[in-house]
């Protein structure tokens, strides 16, 4: 009580008192803080109940003051003062020793102040930096102290200054094997005392303060790239970042505040474009480990199963946001806080990467790559229960989503697909077991399992990465084998008007004769109704006229299997506006990759080798195939990856999936072959189903919500899938539309 009562009564003293020249007030303050040591025999009591927070403070508006009334980078008598007689290496030792108790958090409050709030750059002087790096050490130290939260502004005010500086982060990579130890500091006052009455040495360091064994001789000042250079001078011995370890050290804190700070200060250091800090940050420090160790534990702590919907649908998660309720997430599902902790976690690992300087975001998405998605969940992919394969194949799918950064998800894709680019044959198939899998599971027998892989392969394609592409299709349709290698003149003639692929097709059992007896549209008659091949098709360059292709998907259902016509808004119109926007997002992503604008001249194509659609495009083909058996949720998905494959704008993959009128060789098929045979299949059911169409429309509205749910109508999953088909084809024809106009005015514009 007398002494809080002594403080007052000293700044009322002062405020009557006349004012003193800035330095010599400064000194003031300076030496009855060093008096207390000398002069106070109670080493027990808190700092707050001194003077000693009182004079720091004053301390700082001091030189905030001096600093406004020079001008600008010019080093005032005050702080000449502290840099000389190193004032920073006698308060970190006092901090250290915290005598009195808490005078730790005073030194950390005052570092953090200064570094603040002097705009002049302070850092690349010796007796700053020297003992800021001294201070960093004692960060970190023990959780939960009480200190903990001024050690993180501190940190934090350091990491803000170098990147500010990144230059400067050289003076806190330390040499391991030319680091000394420092000497002990005197517990408690006495020791203190000691070294702050010590005699004058005539050394520029008033009142005889405190100095360490490593000062050096070299000055007030030094330079960034003598510390750099000194350092590397030593090839075989590594750097210590104490800086990183302190914060990594604080990351794990109980306070969740304290973590965001910590992890804030992190991705400040990893976007430093130092590459010697980038080096030692990757091999000196465990972030990595930190990084992966945590996000495998996350995902451990997950349920076994959870719903997909539950996984897709919880909200978006940005990491540093994370507020809860345990209580009300329980109660939404079971296993939301699991999921949304690690969500979180994931989002800060990819924005770290994503900023990270380059040669370290490459070690620490490999890091993930490594030590998450091999190690935890590749076994979790490639489980044989479906609830498990469900859960972390909705997991995976909502990791795809959530990816940004380049590094990271180049890493994923060589995770999942490989990192072969030659092209694919039926004994290659099998070369990657995951991607294998997963392929696998698009048909799987659980029709959730092939809903949720199909999904993830829907956003895997969308994602800004090339090889996703170039593993799934391209390099299967890279030299056009696809197309028969016959020059014109020695083609088969046609037979009966018919093309000798359409005959082959009229062999098949699935066009054999209309078992109907009114015999209303045989296969035979409605082949002649599907495009030919013919080069009055073909424009000069070796192009199918657009309206000819549009016209051949709108066509491709017959009349009596389309319901849309009867149903407002439901238009190839709105396909095309839908085409329009998602071919020009997809261009966006793809300018870069410089895609030809015309296919690869047959000349420099290798016809002759055998031609494989890839077995990703096998297993979508084969779905496709069967869209008349499968479930209407099923078909959606299918269709959707097809039309967002059709959507690329590779030439090869518009003239493979979107042309009707190349010359497949024989063996191959087309998306439109596919589609072909389907319709072939309907036009003879058809012919077995009363009152066929009243059904389609009545399945339609129903879709729509038009209609209520009411009695049950036959042949449900066959009246869907032409539904579905219809649409389908509505869709491609638009598509198809949309990329020739595209095409004809880019290559038309200046």
């Amino acid at each position: 009580m007398f002494s809080k009562f002594t403080s007052i009564l000293q700044h009322a003293v002062e405020a009557l008192a006349p004012s003193l020249p800035l330095q010599e007030d400064f000194v003031y303050h300076w030496k009855a803080i060093t008096h207390y040591y000398i002069e106070t025999s109670d080493d027990k009591a808190p700092v707050t109940d001194t003077n000693i927070p009182s004079h720091l403070e004053q301390m700082l508006d001091i030189l905030t003051q001096e600093e406004s009334e020079r001008e600008s980078g010019e080093t005032g008598p005050c702080m000449e003062y502290l840099l000389h007689h190193k004032i920073l290496e006698t308060l970190y030792t006092l901090g250290k020793a915290d005598c009195p108790p808490g005078m730790k958090q005073q030194v950390l409050t005052f570092y953090t102040k200064l570094l603040g709030r002097i705009r002049q750059p302070l850092l690349p002087h010796i007796n700053v930096h020297r003992p800021v790096q001294k201070l960093i050490r004692l960060c970190g130290e023990v959780l939960t102290a009480p200190t903990e939260n001024e050690e993180i502004q501190f940190l934090c005010i350091v990491c803000a200054k170098l990147k500010q500086d990144p230059y400067l982060v050289n003076f806190f990579l330390e040499n391991q094997r030319a680091k000394r130890p420092e000497t002990k500091s005197s517990e408690g006052a006495a020791g203190v005392t000691e070294n702050l009455s010590a005699p004058d040495t005539g050394q520029p360091q008033a009142e005889g303060l405190v100095t360490t064994p490593q000062q050096p001789r070299a000055g007030a000042s030094c330079s960034p790239t003598t510390t750099s250079s000194s350092s590397s001078n030593n090839n075989n011995s590594s750097n210590n970042y104490n800086l990183v370890t302190s914060l990594l050290n604080l990351t794990k804190s109980p306070d969740g505040r304290v973590v965001v700070k910590a992890c804030e200060g992190l991705m400040l250091l990893v976007s430093l474009p130092e590459p010697a800090a980038a080096k030692c940050l990757m091999e000196n420090t465990e972030l990595c480990e930190l990084l992966t160790d945590r996000l495998a534990s996350f995902y451990k702590a997950l349920p076994k199963s959870m719903d997909p919907l539950d996984i897709e649908t919880v909200e978006a998660v940005n990491w540093g946001l994370d507020v809860y309720n345990l209580k009300e997430d329980a109660a939404v599902f079971t296993g939301k806080r699991a999921l949304i902790s690690f969500l979180s976690w994931l989002d800060y690992c990819d924005q770290l990467i994503k900023e990270a300087q380059k040669s370290a975001a490459a070690v620490m998405a490999r890091a993930v790559r490594d030590r998450f998605f091999v190690a935890v969940m590749e076994p979790q992919l490639m489980q044989t229960s479906e609830v498990g394969i469900l859960t972390s194949t909705a997991l995976l799918n909502r990791i795809i989503r959530q990816v940004t950064s380049e590094a990271l998800l180049q890493e994923m894709v060589y995770f999942l697909l490989g990192e072969d680019t030659e092209p694919e044959t039926l004994a290659t198939i099998t070369g990657n077991p995951l991607r294998h899998r997963l392929i696998e599971h698009c048909d799987h027998l659980s029709d959730e399992i092939s809903i949720m892989t199909l999904r993830l392969f829907e956003h895997l394609i969308q994602k800004p990465s090339q090889h996703i592409l170039h593993s799934l299709v391209l390099r299967s349709v890279e030299d056009r084998n696809y197309l028969e290698n016959k020059p014109q003149e020695e083609k088969e003639p046609l037979e009966n008007g018919q093309p000798h692929d359409a005959v082959d097709l009229e062999e098949d059992p699935l066009f054999g004769d209309d078992p109907s007896p009114d015999n209303r549209l045989s296969g035979s008659d409605w082949l002649s109704s599907s495009p030919q091949q013919s080069p009055d098709h073909l424009k000069p360059d070796g192009k199918t006229e657009v309206h000819k292709i549009v016209n051949s998907f709108l066509c491709l259902v017959p009349d009596e299997a389309k319901s849309s016509y009867h149903v407002e808004g439901t238009g190839y119109d709105t396909y095309l506006r839908d085409a329009h926007r998602q071919f020009k997002d997809y261009c966006g992503v793809c300018i870069r990759w410089d895609w030809r604008g015309s296919p690869k001249p047959l000349e420099k194509c290798n016809l002759d080798i055998p031609f494989f659609e890839g077995h990703f495009l096998k297993v979508l083909f084969d779905r496709m195939g069967r869209i008349l058996d499968q479930p209407y949720d099923v078909n959606l998905q299918v269709t959707s990856v097809l039309s967002k494959l059709s959507l690329l704008p590779h030439p090869h993959m518009h003239e493979y999936l979107l042309d009707p009128y190349i010359n497949l060789a024989p063996g191959c098929r087309s998306l439109f072959s596919v589609i072909v045979r389907v319709v072939g299949d309907l036009m003879l059911r058809i012919q077995r189903i009363p009152d066929f169409t009243p059904k389609l429309l009545l399945v339609r509205k129903r879709l729509l919500g038009l209609e209520p749910e009411g009695i049950n109508i036959d042949h449900m999953t066959l009246l869907e899938g032409v539904i579905v088909l219809e649409e389908f084809c509505k869709e491609l024809a638009a598509i198809a539309f949309v990329k020739f106009h595209a095409t004809a005015s880019s290559s038309s514009s200046p």
